[in-house]
C-alpha cells in the first residue's frame, strides 16, 4: 500500500472547465499527498505551468477558449524542455477512437474515459510519476533520460534482436559559440536541439521512439529504420532556421562569429550546424552496444567533415 509521503513533493496541474470535476479531483490528489493546482481552461493552464512545473498534467478535452488537444500542443511545443515534456493525461467523455488518437497526435501520454474512479486516477498519475522517476539519469537540463537509460534501451533491444536505426547528433561550432556568448546561451542551443527533436521525433515517430541526452551538445535517438532519414531531415532543416535565433544580428550578417585562442590568434567560426550519424540494426549486423558506439562514432566523425548541417548513413553523404 503506497503512503502519503510517496506522494509527497510531486505536482500535479489539473486543467478543467468544470468546478465541480477539478474539486473533486483535486480533493482525491490531495488525500493521496499530492499538490495540487487547478485551472479553468487552456490560457490559465499555458499560465500556471510556467511557474508550477508540476510532474503530471490532467488535461481535459473539451473546454471554451482554447480544447485540451491546442493546450496539449502548445505544451510540447514549449521553448523550456522541463515543461514541454511533463507527462499529459487526457480527460475526455469521449471514447472513441479517432479522438484518443488526436489526443496522442497533440502529444498526451495516456488517458482516462469520463466518468471513472479514484483509483484509477491515482494509478495513472502515480505509473507516469514512476517512469520518470525510474530514470534517475534524466539530463537537468533538457529532462531527457540520461546515459543510463541510453545504455539500457540499446541493450534492450540488441538483446530482442530487434530491427532499429540509431541517430547521434552532435553541434558543430559549439565550444566557439559558447566561448562567444557564455553558458547561458549555450544551455539555450541544447535546450533547443531537445526541443526540436523531441517534437519531430513524436510527430514523425512511434510511440516506442526513444531520445535521449548523452550530455553536453550530444544527443541520441532510437527509431525504425525506415523512419531514421525522414526525421533527420526535418531536424535539421528545423534547426537550422531556429538556430538563428540564438545569434546578434551582426554575426548573422557576418555569417560567422569570431574568438581569440589561446595564443592571441583570431578565429573565425560558422554559424552553429548539426551533423547526424544514422546506424542501422535492420539487418541484425550489430550484435552488442559497444559495436553501436564505434559505428556511431566513425560515421560522426565523417560528418564532422563535412560544412554545414548533414546527416551520414553507411558512410555516404545525404
Amino acid at each position: 500500500m503506497r503512503t502519503l509521503t510517496e506522494a509527497a513533493g510531486h505536482r500535479v496541474l489539473v486543467v478543467d472547465d468544470d468546478r465541480n470535476l477539478r474539486k473533486i479531483i483535486g480533493t482525491n490528489l490531495e488525500l493521496a499527498g499530492f499538490g495540487v493546482e487547478t485551472a479553468a481552461d487552456g490560457p490559465e493552464a499555458l499560465e500556471k505551468i510556467e511557474t508550477v512545473l508540476p510532474d503530471v498534467v490532467l488535461l481535459d478535452l473539451m473546454m471554451p477558449h482554447m480544447d485540451g488537444y491546442e493546450v496539449a500542443r502548445r505544451i510540447r511545443a514549449h521553448h523550456n524542455p522541463a515543461v514541454a515534456n511533463v507527462p499529459i493525461i487526457i480527460l475526455t467523455a469521449k471514447s472513441e477512437t479517432d479522438d484518443k488518437l488526436r489526443g496522442f497526435e497533440a502529444g498526451a501520454d495516456d488517458y482516462i474515459t469520463k466518468p471513472f474512479g479514484p483509483q484509477e486516477l491515482l494509478a495513472r498519475v502515480r505509473a507516469k510519476i514512476r517512469r520518470v522517476e525510474v530514470d534517475s539519469s534524466l539530463s537537468p537540463l533538457t529532462r531527457l533520460p540520461g546515459n543510463l537509460a541510453i545504455e539500457g534501451e540499446l541493450r534492450r533491444r540488441l538483446d530482442a534482436h530487434e530491427p532499429f536505426a540509431v541517430l547521434y547528433l552532435d553541434l558543430d561550432n559549439f565550444k566557439a559559440f559558447n566561448d562567444v556568448y557564455g553558458f547561458t546561451h549555450g544551455d539555450e542551443a541544447i535546450q533547443l536541439i531537445a526541443r526540436i527533436t523531441s517534437d519531430i521525433v513524436r510527430r514523425r515517430g512511434t510511440p516506442t521512439d526513444f531520445v535521449g541526452h548523452i550530455g553536453g551538445d550530444d544527443f541520441i535517438v532510437v527509431t525504425q529504420a525506415e523512419r531514421s532519414e525522414e526525421i533527420a531531415k526535418e531536424i535539421i532543416s528545423e534547426f537550422d532556421t531556429d538556430i538563428r535565433g540564438l545569434y546578434s544580428a551582426k554575426d548573422l550578417r557576418a555569417g560567422y562569429i569570431e574568438t581569440r585562442d589561446r595564443r592571441g590568434a583570431l578565429n573565425r567560426f560558422p554559424i552553429m550546424s548539426l551533423s547526424i550519424a544514422i546506424v542501422s540494426n535492420d539487418q541484425g549486423q550489430l550484435s552488442n552496444y559497444a559495436q553501436v558506439g564505434e559505428a556511431a562514432a566513425e560515421l560522426k566523425r565523417y560528418a564532422k567533415s563535412i560544412a554545414g548541417s548533414t546527416y551520414v548513413k553507411d558512410k555516404r553523404r545525404s
